[in-house]
């Protein structure tokens, strides 16, 4: 099976369509599949549900979708940095889920495992466990929560070889590695694309047969959401 695309745009090529579900690695800024986002921002797919850690910041990541109008729901567990994510929920312009952090992993964790659902005491007694169902175990109570899967799922990874067998680097890992498995269909770019046997069989994050297509995008630039300095102390 062909899996290496010479890009981006031709990575998604016959993927996309209105009101779909993409599941999204990368949080904040780190480990983020930038390159596929900009092909979707180009594509102008439209009412998109998306899951993910939270949506970039302003203009930088899953930023630009919300920017263009593209992005219908989000499900995240944080909103953070994006003023625009703000605006867009506070004046009812966007639809979104907020989900405690670890639930959202292990929601895609489930979905990618075939599991439609699990109980977690996370989000017992607040506004989370509104609306969904109850059930004690041992004296305790739990909440239900729904597994998630989605239409394509989009991951960036460090490393790859040809047959789509991935390494992440560091914290880059992050909710990159449950979201692979979360859809349809896996898309991942990455920075280095490998012969087969050259990756250490022991260090592989991801096996080829969840990556359905990949590209190599780099080189990329290091953004950093947050700039932060002192003043260097006299000698």
């Amino acid at each position: 099976m062909k899996k290496i695309y010479p890009d981006a745009a031709a990575a998604l090529e016959g993927l996309l369509f209105d009101d779909m579900h993409l599941c999204v690695g990368g949080f904040g800024l780190c480990g983020i599949p930038e390159r596929l986002i900009d092909a979707i921002q180009q594509d102008g797919v439209k009412g998109l549900t998306i899951a993910s850690n939270n949506a970039g910041i302003d203009n930088e990541g899953l930023g630009k979708l919300l920017r263009s109008r593209q992005v219908k729901k989000m499900i995240a567990s944080y909103v953070g940095e994006n003023k625009e994510f703000e605006r867009q929920f506070l004046s009812g312009e966007l639809e979104v889920e907020f989900c405690p952090q670890g639930t959202l992993a292990e929601r895609c964790r489930a979905g990618g495992a075939g599991i439609p659902g699990f109980y977690t005491k996370t989000g017992v007694g607040t506004q989370v466990a509104e609306g969904k169902e109850h059930k004690d175990f041992n004296g305790q109570t739990y909440i239900l929560e729904h597994g998630i899967f989605a239409d394509v799922c989009l991951i960036k990874g460090w490393k790859a070889d040809k047959a789509g067998n991935l390494m992440f680097r560091k914290t880059a890992r992050n909710f990159n590695a449950p979201m692979a498995t979360a859809g349809k269909i896996c898309v991942a770019e990455v920075e280095e694309i490998v012969e087969v046997g050259e990756l250490d069989p022991d260090c592989i994050h991801l096996p080829g047969i969840y990556v359905k297509r990949l590209i190599n995008g780099a080189p990329y630039d290091k953004k950093i959401e947050f700039r932060m300095t002192r003043q260097r102390a006299d000698a």
